[in-house]
């Protein structure tokens, strides 16, 4: 069986489920300024960059706040509930540390910045790290899987990367790998490359390296 040369990972709602986390923070703050928001408002934010969901909350709410400091708050908010508790997604880390064990390369290529991934990396152990505020164009651009397979010094069409959203497998497969997409909070469309599992509870490191024969 032919293996993956890496494994790149989103975060948001692949990882970890801080998509309701993001939902509450966004809630809050239009609250806070007398506005209404939706969780249509929210899903469509789901797997984007923040420095665009930032700027769609600014005009939606017809806040006087900048871009960057809607971002530094909502990053505040996701950092202290994170800090409380970790809502992992089932199977996640435990195909984390089969595919270790295996030596696989693994790299985080979360549209989330530093800050957030940083509460939860030392955990996860992995070989590269890509957030939102180290690319100049993020997801549905191919350039954090771009930079995530160069950074581990592999071809990306190599590569498996898993998602969650639209957005994040559109940049994923963008830069040209195999996508493994789990939905969660938004559905996902069908594309080549792309294979769908219900959840990673139960995907052995074995089993995810087979899904290349689906793929062809």
């Amino acid at each position: 069986m032919t293996k993956f040369a890496a494994v790149l990972w989103d975060l948001d709602g692949t990882i970890v489920d801080t998509e309701p986390m993001w939902m509450d923070a966004e809630h809050r703050l239009a609250a806070a300024h007398g506005a209404t928001w939706t969780d249509e408002d929210g899903k469509q934010l789901v797997g984007n960059a923040l420095p665009g969901a930032a700027a769609y909350i600014k005009q939606r709410l017809e806040l006087s706040w900048t871009v960057e400091e809607i971002i530094d708050h909502l990053v505040d908010e996701i950092v202290e509930a994170l800090r409380a508790e970790v809502p992992w997604r089932p199977g996640a880390t435990d195909l984390i540390k089969a595919l270790r064990a295996e030596s696989v390369p693994q790299a985080l290529v979360t549209m989330s910045y530093a800050r957030i991934a940083d509460v939860l990396v030392e955990t996860l152990g992995f070989d590269a790290v890509v957030t939102g505020d180290s690319v100049t164009r993020g997801k549905p651009h191919p350039d954090p899987y771009l930079k995530a397979a160069e950074l581990l010094g592999v071809d990306p069409a190599e590569c498996l990367a898993i998602e969650d959203s639209p957005t994040g497998a559109a940049s994923a497969n963008a830069a040209g790998c195999t996508v493994l997409v789990v939905p969660h909070v938004v559905d996902v469309p069908p594309a080549e490359r792309r294979v769908f599992r219900p959840s990673l509870d139960g995907i052995t490191a074995d089993l995810l390296h087979g899904l290349r024969a689906e793929v062809g």
